[in-house]
């Protein structure tokens, strides 16, 4: 440990998205804050996120974007944190956040390691002790917290469990933090991952591995619409990657049905005249390789070519697992804490970000959580 103070007022556990946005809130009211990061640098995820261009929050900003064991928590964490208080949040350490024409909210420069610098920058002008590369192996609690690393211990009054779910294990969030919640005897909602690609039968993708097209998706259950949306569609060796699938994964479910509309602005009269028939009768209507697919699938009956253009389907098998994912569905229930995000079984201990049980859509709404979570918990601590 390069820290030579065995107490401290705050320890944040977890150099993420909320942890550093708790840390610099804190930090920013005179309270001392010592950061301990497991891993060698500070938001490592956060500088992935948007595509590596950092979708920071949503103009469209409500609890109907979130799931959760109880969204009425989380309505009233967002009403006090919207998305003008997070762009606010973050220009008031530098830089410039603008909107995209669906609401999404980026850095100017649209580089999400810049965010990520951002906050290292205020970290260290706001005088919070870093420590990275410190794993915290036992949280425990007598007359103060203290928590244990390989090479020492620190002692603390109160702390905030910021240490992320079990998505992208690349970035250090395996899940293991949970036990350090579970020993104050919270329980878990049951985690699985989400914003990530969905498997669905090799034989019906086969061959169309790296086509990307822009496409409706409906996502199906039982003969009934779960949910309707447009984007981009990356077909991959085991299955559909992409925008619309990443969304429509947060309410996907094993044997769900998946129906690609590959021409969503051309109706099926319009494309009935425009397919023409033989071996080339998809030119210039879809990708070749696609176009050669469906009239493989179709074997000759036009009127089921025009049928999988408009309605491809797709069976879901399951997803690529936490390791490929954005996100943690589950996690701490909202439940086991108060709207200060402070534990019902253990006073002055807090959670902010994915450790809780709240995820949201494609969009810029799981870093917006990290960020108000963070700054709820940051506002309860002053």
């Amino acid at each position: 440990m390069l820290y030579d103070k065995n107490m401290v007022k705050i320890a944040v556990i977890g150099g993420g998205a909320a942890g550093m946005a708790c840390a610099v809130r804190l930090a920013g009211a005179g309270r001392e804050v010592v950061l301990a990061e497991r891993g060698e640098r500070l938001g490592r995820k956060l500088a992935a996120t948007g595509n590596g261009q950092g979708n920071v929050t949503n103009l469209a900003m409500d609890a109907s974007h979130y799931f959760s064991d109880d969204l009425e928590k989380v309505a009233r964490i967002l009403a006090r944190c919207g998305a003008q208080d997070v762009i606010r949040f973050l220009e008031g350490m530098g830089g410039l956040f603008l909107p995209d024409a669906r609401g999404r909210v980026y850095p100017a420069g649209r580089q999400a390691s810049a965010v990520t610098d951002l906050f290292r920058r205020e970290l260290a002008l706001r005088g919070v002790h870093v420590l990275t590369g410190t794993y915290v192996q036992n949280l425990s609690r007598g007359s103060t917290f203290t928590l244990s690393f390989a090479d020492g211990e620190l002692k603390a009054d109160a702390v905030v469990l910021a240490a992320g779910g079990k998505a992208a294990r690349q970035f250090g969030t395996d899940g293991s933090a949970y036990a350090l919640a579970q020993a104050f005897g919270h329980t878990l909602a049951p985690l699985s991952p989400v914003l990530v690609q969905l498997r669905c039968d090799p034989a019906a993708v086969r061959g169309l591995k790296g086509i990307r097209v822009d496409a409706g998706l409906r996502l199906m259950r039982g003969g009934r619409e779960v949910c309707a949306l447009r984007g981009d569609v990356l077909f991959t060796e085991s299955g559909v990657s992409g925008d619309a699938v990443f969304r429509a994964s947060s309410r996907a479910q094993k044997g769900d049905e998946i129906l690609l509309d590959f021409l969503p602005d051309t109706s099926a009269e319009a494309l009935e005249s425009a397919v023409r028939g033989g071996a080339d009768g998809l030119l210039c209507i879809v990708n070749n390789g696609l176009g050669r697919h469906i009239l493989r699938l179709a074997e000759g009956n036009r009127a089921r070519e025009l049928a999988l253009l408009k309605a491809f389907p797709l069976q879901v098998t399951g997803t690529l697992g936490f390791d490929y994912a954005q996100a943690t569905r589950g996690g701490i229930p909202l439940a086991q804490v108060n709207d200060a995000l402070m534990s019902n079984y253990c006073k002055n201990l807090y959670f902010a970000g994915e450790i809780l049980n709240v995820d949201g859509e494609c969009g810029g709404y799981n870093l917006h959580w990290a960020f108000a979570s963070a700054l709820a918990v940051a506002e309860a601590l002053q």
